[in-house]
């Protein structure tokens, strides 16, 4: 028995947010940010909407699309770093989103950029243990949460005409170059148990903690007293930080090394891949892998200037949108691969 994507879907928020509207609340440009990351456009949530309530327009999607009913899953997989709550995590919510069975049990992982592939072994893994046939994965982010943009946020989505002044634009600067990279959306899959040669075929999952300073936050941590405080909010240590030279350093070597030592594991030379699915966290990380790799561009797809970053919700977001297309065929070798905070990195090799 392989674990087999039967149905995928994306939750996807409505309001698409490009370069030059966000110029228009922070000293910013189409040309700045293009230039760094390749992003040309982004979605934003509604205020109040949450990552659970995206996780649940894609999972709905992929349970329609896999032939199944609310009542035909076995478990549930959340990958998330933007949780509606501290507690409980996003797993019940969408369990009684969804109106699953209470005798279902949600797991729900904190590999941040990572998540998915993390969800993908770990559902395998249920699957294999024989307990669990159909599991609903879903990697969902609202990274709005974060953002410092109280000042302007109703000019940015077009529900207000007022201009931010000179002090709002100048604070909202102050975190432009981690902000302008990340959007809100969710993907989901649903994997089932087959019979046959299509399926998971193999994982190489890492961790490597030394450099868990190189992507972290540090306000809202519960080694303070209290946990946060308004002068966290107003120092911006209540958003995400990141040495981005290491990150990109780590991400061009660590990816391609996953990729290859999956490809070796399958037995199955890199070249006879079809698509690699890389984690949309830069075009120029993508591009790097992509090189790296030695592969031609058109089998490393990207879509981060549409959506910008979505932290777990990369991998299926993309997964989908090939499979939709017609870039994914049957008996196609596909690798995942992802590096985000913890460091957590890893890849999965799959055949559609």
């Amino acid at each position: 028995m392989r674990s087999v994507i039967t149905g995928t879907g994306i939750g996807l928020p409505p309001h698409v947010i490009t370069n030059e509207a966000l110029g228009g609340i922070m000293d910013t440009s189409d040309q700045w940010i293009r230039t760094r990351s390749g992003i040309q456009e982004r979605r934003y949530a509604e205020p109040g909407q949450g990552s659970t309530d995206l996780g649940a327009i894609a999972a709905r999607a992929a349970m329609a699309d896999a032939g199944l009913a609310p009542g035909d899953l076995d478990a549930v997989v959340f990958a998330t770093m933007t949780p509606d709550h501290v507690l409980p995590g996003n797993g019940p919510l969408l369990q009684a989103a969804l109106g699953l069975r209470t005798d279902l049990p949600t797991f729900d992982l904190r590999q941040q950029c990572s998540g998915f592939l993390y969800g993908l072994e770990l559902a395998d893994l249920l699957i294999q243990s024989g307990r669990y046939r159909r599991v609903l994965l879903v990697g969902a982010e609202l990274h709005t949460g974060f953002m410092p943009w109280h000042l302007g946020w109703d000019t940015l989505i077009g529900r207000s005409t007022r201009e931010v002044t000179e002090a709002e634009k100048a604070e909202n600067t102050l975190s432009r170059d981690r902000t302008v990279l990340f959007g809100d959306g969710a993907g989901a899959v649903v994997i089932e148990a087959k019979e046959g040669e299509a399926g998971l075929l193999q994982t190489r999952l890492f961790t490597d903690g030394t450099g868990a300073g190189v992507l972290t936050m540090h306000g809202a941590s519960f080694k303070r007293r209290p946990f946060v405080t308004p002068e966290q909010i107003q120092a911006g240590e209540t958003i995400p930080v990141m040495s981005g030279k290491e990150v990109f350093r780590s991400a061009v070597s660590l990816m391609p090394q996953a990729v290859r030592e999956v490809c070796a594991l399958g037995k199955v030379p890199v070249e006879d891949l079809g698509l690699v699915l890389v984690h949309q966290a830069n075009l120029r990380i993508i591009e790097g892998v992509q090189k790296a790799l030695g592969l031609p561009p058109e089998k490393v797809p990207h879509n981060i200037e549409r959506y910008g970053n979505t932290t777990a919700a990369t991998l299926p977001i993309l997964f989908h949108e090939c499979l939709k297309d017609g870039r994914i065929r049957p008996g196609m070798l596909i690798a995942f691969t992802a590096l985000g905070s913890g460091l957590h990195w890893g890849a999965a090799l799959y055949r559609a």
